[in-house]
């Protein structure tokens, strides 16, 4: 399994899990849970979840499927933004603890931008770090200037990664917020990799699904996983769906594959407001 370095050296799979939409009917929680707990035996150890998703459910899913094997996962959760005063998200994380049935998450995020300070949230994540309640912490749908910003904050620099929406429909991110997060050592998760499954009709990806003998979703992910320093974080409900996923980290794109995919769906050539879903 290709691996991505979080600052300070500690590696990660590129390919991970992610939960949003699980957890909100009780009827899907057995599949859901025999989905995550498929997906770590095929190495995708690294699970991201949110207090946000399902109100809590799908915390709840991600620590039934880790049962027994926390030690050999990876747990990323989030913070709410009218959470994330000084207070507020300590409070949330040990409500998100007690969900996911474990004494610590190893990265913990800020959901997206509210109105508390980004010092403010700064400074409740390295309380939760010397509690030994979250290991990292980093911020999600935050832009090149945003980063910026958070640099100059104290602590600001410990980022340890921004999760952002990053596709083939959803190219913005390269023109600059990319490259800002190489040249400093952020690494990017990258959240509906595959657009939710709704990708438009593609002569390229047919073509290459084809070439490649598997599916023109696994060509999207496999694009994803070509960028250095970038973890897909795909969310499959069935096994038989993870499975198709964990061929995009085995696939390699060459040049002419790049090309194709470029001609097709075209890279920025200016500076596009970050997207959200």
């Amino acid at each position: 399994m290709q691996q991505v370095e979080l600052p300070g050296g500690e590696r990660v799979p590129a390919l991970g899990q992610g939960t949003w939409y699980m957890g909100e009917q009780a009827a899907s929680r057995r599949t859901e849970v025999a989905a995550l707990r498929r997906g770590i035996e095929l190495g995708m150890t690294l699970i991201d979840t949110a207090e946000m998703y399902g109100e809590g459910g799908a915390e709840i899913v991600v620590g039934e499927a880790i049962a027994g094997q926390r030690d050999g996962v990876f747990i990323v959760s989030k913070v709410y933004p009218h959470n994330a005063s000084a207070k507020g998200t300590v409070a949330a994380c040990e409500r998100s603890l007690q969900r996911l049935n474990t004494d610590r998450i190893d990265l913990y995020l800020l959901h997206w931008r509210g109105r508390y300070p980004l010092g403010e949230t700064v400074a409740a994540f390295e309380r939760l770090q010397r509690d030994g309640k979250i290991r990292h912490w980093g911020v999600s749908n935050l832009d090149t200037d945003d980063m910026e910003e958070l640099s100059g904050v104290p602590g600001g620099k410990a980022c340890a990664a921004n999760q952002i929406l990053l596709n083939l429909t959803r190219r913005g991110p390269e023109f600059d917020l990319l490259p800002w997060c190489r040249r400093h050592g952020v690494p990017v998760m990258a959240y509906s990799p595959i657009e939710q499954g709704r990708l438009p009709a593609s002569p390229a990806l047919d073509e290459l699904a084809g070439r490649h003998g598997v599916d023109r979703f696994t060509i999207a992910l496999a694009w994803v996983l070509h960028h250095p320093g970038v973890i897909a974080i795909p969310k499959a409900s069935s096994q038989a769906h993870v499975a198709a996923n964990r061929r995009a980290a085995d696939l390699r794109l060459d040049a002419e594959d790049l090309a194709l995919l470029d001609r097709a769906f075209p890279p920025p050539r200016r500076k596009r407001p970050l997207e959200m879903l």
